[in-house]
């Protein structure tokens, strides 16, 4: 369970957290994912055990909480002048960040989150920002977008050895934006 919205924002609340995101992630680029412990964490964030488990609940919702976080653009998605060039822009660079190990991991993290559909919200707005720069060229829906192109990247990263090759991805977004 995340922390509760409502607190104040930068207050203790925030910085607990906060502290508690960093020494995830800091733990994460050190060792394997899989030795990772609350205790470590803990000891990291400089907090007791007691506050991450009255917090999260557990590692996995700690760890889906920090892999949220870490899913949140950190600017709008680029702008390369017609809907086709910024879908695939978009595209090639969801594709290969989820594709990485950090990625991959990422999306495992995420599915053990009490809000996976977090992650389509996500995703949604990306895609709406780059549908509406383009109010004259005939668009696809956000639903079509996700389920034509991002799913297939999505089920080929968590389900096969090896990931969505770049030039399937570009028949997918074609596909996508053809009108029904």
């Amino acid at each position: 369970m995340a922390i509760k919205e409502g607190l104040r924002p930068g207050g203790r609340s925030a910085r607990v957290q906060e502290s508690i995101h960093s020494a995830v992630r800091a733990l994460l680029q050190e060792q394997e994912r899989s030795t990772v412990t609350v205790p470590q964490i803990a000891a990291r964030a400089g907090v007791t055990p007691s506050t991450i488990y009255r917090r999260w609940g557990d590692l996995a919702a700690l760890l889906a909480d920090v892999a949220l976080a870490r899913m949140r653009p950190d600017s709008e998605p680029a702008e390369t002048g017609s809907l086709h060039s910024d879908i695939r822009a978009w595209a090639e660079q969801y594709l290969d960040e989820m594709s990485s190990e950090p990625g991959r991991n990422m999306m495992r993290d995420v599915q053990a989150s009490a809000t996976p559909g977090y992650c389509v919200t996500i995703i949604g707005a990306q895609l709406q920002t780059i549908i509406e720069r383009h109010p004259e060229e005939p668009s696809p829906s956000v639903d079509r977008l996700i389920n034509l192109v991002v799913s297939p990247v999505v089920f080929r990263i968590l389900f096969s050895a090896a990931p969505l090759e770049v030039e399937e991805l570009h028949r997918l977004i074609d596909i996508a934006l053809k009108p029904d």
